[in-house]
């Protein structure tokens, strides 16, 4: 199972965040940076992945609201994916 800890410190900003994520879990050139394509991106995976967030409270203070509806699009498509895991990392 391949495992990727994603630091919210290091999301200060959407764009940066949507990079960072697709730089970290390998996602194709086509990635559209955007909440419906990171979902379309999580939900077509199909090798065992497993997603630590660390620093989510950094990730809701940088991007508000963004930042809790980026933390639902890994937690929803963790439960509809038999492939996918997600874990918040809580100090």
């Amino acid at each position: 199972m391949k495992q990727v800890t994603l630091n919210g410190a290091k999301m200060e900003s959407i764009e940066v965040a949507h990079s960072y994520i697709a730089r970290k879990l390998s996602f194709p050139s086509y990635y559209g940076h955007n909440l419906d394509a990171l979902w379309d991106v999580l939900s077509s995976i199909n090798e065992n992945l497993h997603i630590t967030l660390v620093n989510n409270d950094l990730l809701i203070t940088s991007l508000g609201d963004y930042g809790r509806s980026l933390v639902d699009v890994f937690i929803e498509a963790a439960q509809e994916s038999d492939c996918v895991q997600f874990e918040l990392a809580i100090k």
